[in-house]
């Protein structure tokens, strides 16, 4: 069975950094783009990063300069690096991939992460 699994979050304090992991595991044939979301309290869940197979990369404008993501194909896992955090930048951070499983017929499926809680204090 695939699954997303989150790493990385916690309590830093402002100006901080932090660099969260999501790694995928079970029967996986390919990953298509992986990304990352995040959700503030009483907030929907908004984009903050993509990166295809490929590389290409694009982020939210709220985040650009700041946050940086990249993955790594032998390993499964994508990355979000994240530099001078400020206090709004408090959510939980998901991790979402297109995810094609080693089943037959060989079909691209969505999933995610449980997230992780990224908490940053003035």
């Amino acid at each position: 069975q695939v699954q997303l699994v989150e790493s990385g979050g916690g309590l830093v304090q402002a100006g901080g950094s932090l660099r969260l992991s999501c790694a995928a595991s079970g029967s996986i044939l390919s990953i298509n783009a992986m990304a990352w979301y995040r959700q503030a309290p009483g907030k929907q869940r908004e984009f903050v990063a993509a990166i295809t197979s490929d590389g290409s990369t694009s982020y939210a404008d709220s985040v650009k300069g700041r946050f940086t993501i990249s993955r790594d194909n032998a390993k499964n896992t994508v990355y979000l690096q994240m530099n001078s955090l400020k206090p709004e930048h408090t959510a939980v951070y998901y991790c979402n991939a297109g995810i094609v499983p080693a089943t037959f017929p060989p079909n691209e499926y969505d999933y995610w992460g449980q997230g992780t809680q990224v908490t940053i204090s003035s």
